[in-house]
């Protein structure tokens, strides 16, 4: 009797983990559908293709290097090996934190959109989730015991370590200012601004599928925070709730400070539960509605002055909204978290402040390296032609409805 409640036990873990990576894996659809109605026709079907392909692409190497670096756990063995005594749990458990992994390429996408060469992008992306990704997801939840440890040097040094329960900054915050760097580099779209400087907004595409991947996002993101729990013994009831009231904080503050624009609105949902991963196990419900506010205000007002002010042509602003609002929600936790404020303590404001500070430093520093490298030696932006043609011709030689075209000749 006992081995068989131990057995289902670990059947329960590898059921919970995968239904978890499945919702996040949807995710995946999420970020495709939001690029698909923002950016313009000519490049729906890049935007499809490559968030794909990079998932792909980031399965394999994540599976070689990635996952090991972070935490020294490597598959070259037996399949029964594998599987174990835990029903395979470890195999699984990778799945769900590729899901992860494979959204940092996902974030930069809508960030480069509509310019950037297909090839070069997604060897970009392979270093990053391969080395740089990995080299600060293993210093928080991982082998490199640095950041997010028991014993580490930041809880040595504030008493606390960095604490970042579904990757506000591991994930959200690198993807985003990892985006900056290659945003900067690659340079804003053709026609974005006149010879004077002067601002010509290139208006959404598609409101229905920008809607689309708002609700696909916010749908997957339960299982993005909740099951990082990892075990069903593990779940958090409080974590279900934070992450629903940062979302609809999100929700309300963009509807009021952008006067009902449906971009903001859809985004600002996901700006709130960006900002929320981070503390989700630890503040109070309505500490999260006002994390969740506080990351709507700073995606609309952040969008707007890169585009308006800093000139930085960053098609969906995934700057503001991954990068600024995920940095937010690592320091948030370690302000809201606090007992006094009716958190569930054991966040330090300082440690908080330290982790999210390096990541972006990482994130900049190492975005920097990268896409300079890749541009002095291969190019990472498609010549003036292939992008006034849309990348979908361009790199895919068909166009989101090529039915309409055909028609034009019958």
């Amino acid at each position: 009797m006992e081995k068989d409640i131990v057995a289902l036990e670990k059947s329960g873990d590898v059921l919970f983990m995968m239904f978890g990576a499945v919702m996040v894996f949807a995710m995946h659809g999420g970020f495709a559908f939001l690029e698909v109605g923002t950016v313009r026709k000519k490049n729906q079907v890049n935007a499809l293709v490559k968030i794909l392909a990079d998932f792909a692409f980031s399965t394999v190497i994540y599976f070689f290097i990635g996952y090991a670096v972070a935490y020294g756990v490597y598959f070259f063995q037996s399949a029964e090996s594998l599987m174990g005594d835990n029903q395979g749990y470890e195999l699984v458990h990778f799945f769900f934190l590729l899901t992860f992994a494979a959204a940092i390429p996902a974030i930069i996408s809508g960030g480069i959109a509509e310019r950037s060469k297909f090839w070069t992008q997604a060897l970009a992306a392979g270093i990053f989730v391969a080395f740089i990704y990995s080299l600060f997801e293993g210093m928080v939840w991982g082998q490199i015991s640095f950041l997010g440890q028991e014993g580490s040097w930041l809880a040595n040094l504030t008493g606390a370590p960095f604490h970042d329960y579904a990757g506000s900054v591991v994930v959200h915050s690198m993807g985003g200012w990892i985006a900056l760097a290659g945003v900067y580099i690659l340079g804003p779209r053709l026609g974005r601004w006149d010879s004077k400087g002067r601002s010509r907004p290139i208006p959404v595409s598609n409101i229905p599928f920008l809607a689309l991947g708002s609700w696909m996002l916010c749908i997957g993101w339960f299982g993005f925070n909740v099951m990082s729990a990892a075990t069903l013994n593990g779940i958090s009831g409080l974590v279900a709730m934070n992450s629903l009231f940062a979302m609809v904080g999100g929700i309300i503050a963009a509807l009021v400070i952008s006067k009902n624009d449906p971009g903001f609105v859809h985004n600002g949902a996901l700006a709130g539960l960006v900002a929320i991963c981070a503390g989700s196990d630890k503040v109070h419900p309505i500490g999260a509605l006002i994390i969740g506010s506080v990351a709507a205000i700073i995606f609309v007002k952040g969008f707007t002055w890169e585009q308006e002010k800093l000139k930085i042509d960053d098609v969906l602003g995934v700057w503001p909204l991954h990068g600024i609002s995920g940095t937010w929600g690592g320091i948030a936790c370690g302000i809201f978290g606090s007992k006094a404020l009716g958190g569930m303590g054991g966040v330090s404001f300082m440690a908080q402040t330290i982790g999210s500070i390096i990541a972006v430093v990482i994130a900049v520093g190492f975005g920097f390296l990268v896409y300079k490298v890749l541009d002095n030696l291969f190019g990472i932006r498609l010549s003036e032609e292939d992008e006034m043609r849309g990348s979908d011709l361009a790199i895919h030689k068909i166009e989101s409805n090529p039915e309409e075209v055909t028609s034009r000749f019958l």
